[in-house]
């Protein structure tokens, strides 16, 4: 039996003044950004929005920890989805395991730049974790399990993940070819080799996944294990961190794969069936988190404490209001678009492309409501509610903080398979 190698160029975008022009501009956006780190970097941090708790009437954690979380949030259901395809030969969704563990890998470095930058003296902040750590705090164990075992093992398995086409593309003479040969790393896809891989693979995606939650629920803690804080201190937060943070990442997939799905060569690889998955997914993980909102609002109004009957109040009433009940209309919009496909079982990638972008503008919106709120008005001290607003500076190193993240995994794209090369045979 024959068999040939169907390779499709693996920069999807070569020679493409398209592609050169969104890097140009998101350039220039991460150059804005840096701008406005430098103004930080000259200023402090007084030119952002935060300021002390109580005395000065601001908030310490601002919109750098609301996508510190909402980042490592996303990153999890990239990985997830990756591991659950090696661990139950989900071949359907095959296609999208590469794109999803890159995302996984760009989002949690960016993770890590939002709270180096969040530290406003980077070096200092490094050197007195080292020297003054305590391990069994849940800060400790969301830096040690988020940026240095969930980032190692998600870079382990895409690189194993990997290996196997990066061999047959250093076979190609070509400007990368000496960056696949380091990725490669000798591999000749002999028998052996494929039976060790598929086993290692295997075992590290069953090992991920525990590692996830357990990830994941960590950062949860590092608010719901906080008593003297009326928002905070919960239960649920940690499983709400888990679903919120899969229900977030889902969507960003499914935006991810439908701008592939524009590229012509990728179309036939990323079929429908794919998309239906994906927002059958989600919107599964939708009934948990609305069942968990329900239960919150439920007991933060019936039976809770009278400071976390006023913080509730001003999500309700106050001055959060108008940004609880948009996040909570863009995930009942979601659920509605999502849900609806499936009982008439007709689905539109433009259904599911909207409903991805929406359920990411409510994830930002809710983990605003999770940090901001209980420092501004969460207080059990006598003080003056207080108010929090970023400023320009903070804003722009975000965008700048997305345009990096946007342009790395397009340069990835460019010099590496987004997906398997597939092999095809021919009967003899």
């Amino acid at each position: 039996m024959a068999s040939r190698i169907n390779q499709p160029s693996y920069a999807l975008w070569s020679g493409s003044k398209k592609f050169l022009m969104i890097a140009i501009a998101l350039l220039i956006v991460v150059g804005w950004g840096l701008y406005a780190y430098s103004q930080q970097w000259i200023n402090g941090l007084s030119v952002t929005g935060m300021g002390d708790i109580g005395t000065a009437g601001g908030a310490a954690w601002g919109l750098y920890i609301v996508f510190d979380v909402y980042f490592v949030g996303i990153s999890f259901a990239g990985i997830t989805i990756a591991a659950l395809i090696r661990l139950f030969n989900l071949e359907r969704l095959r296609p999208i395991a590469r794109m999803a563990e890159l995302l996984t890998i760009v989002v949690l470095v960016l993770a890590g730049l939002v709270v180096l930058i969040d530290l406003g003296q980077p070096g200092r902040g490094i050197i007195n974790l080292l020297r003054y750590a305590r391990p069994m705090s849940p800060f400790f164990g969301t830096f040690t399990l988020v940026i240095s075992g969930y980032l190692f093992a998600s870079l382990v398995y895409f690189y194993l993940d990997g290996r196997k086409d990066a061999a047959e593309c250093a076979k190609q003479p070509g400007r990368w070819q000496w960056f696949h040969k380091i990725w490669a790393a000798g591999y000749k896809d002999t028998p052996g080799e494929r039976q060790r891989h598929r086993h290692t693979t295997w075992w590290l995606a069953l090992f991920i996944l525990p590692i996830l939650v357990i990830a994941h629920s960590t950062l949860g803690l590092v608010f719901g294990l906080q008593v003297g804080r009326p928002g905070w201190f919960s239960a649920l937060q940690a499983p709400s961190f888990v679903l919120m943070a899969g229900v977030s990442g889902l969507g960003f997939i499914i935006i991810i794969a439908a701008i592939l799905r524009s590229v012509p060569k990728l179309r036939d690889r990323l079929p429908l069936e794919i998309f239906s998955w994906l927002g059958n997914f989600t919107w599964i993980m939708l009934i948990g988190y609305i069942y968990f909102i329900a239960v919150e609002i439920l007991t933060s109004t019936y039976t809770a404490h009278r400071d976390e009957v006023l913080l509730t109040q001003q999500l309700f009433s106050g001055a959060y209001a108008w940004l609880f009940w948009s996040s909570l209309g863009l995930i009942l919009v979601s659920f509605g678009l999502l849900f609806g496909q499936f009982l008439r079982r007709r689905y539109l990638i433009s259904l599911m492309v909207i409903s991805g972008v929406l359920l990411n503008l409510a994830a930002i919106g809710k983990r605003f409501l999770i940090v901001v709120p209980s420092q501004t008005h969460g207080t059990l001290l006598p003080y003056d509610a207080g108010a929090y607003s970023p400023t320009w500076v903070e804003y722009s190193i975000i965008l700048g903080i997305f345009a990096l993240g946007t342009l790395a995994y397009m340069l990835f794209i460019k010099v590496f398979p987004i997906m398997e090369i597939q092999e095809n045979s021919k009967g003899e």
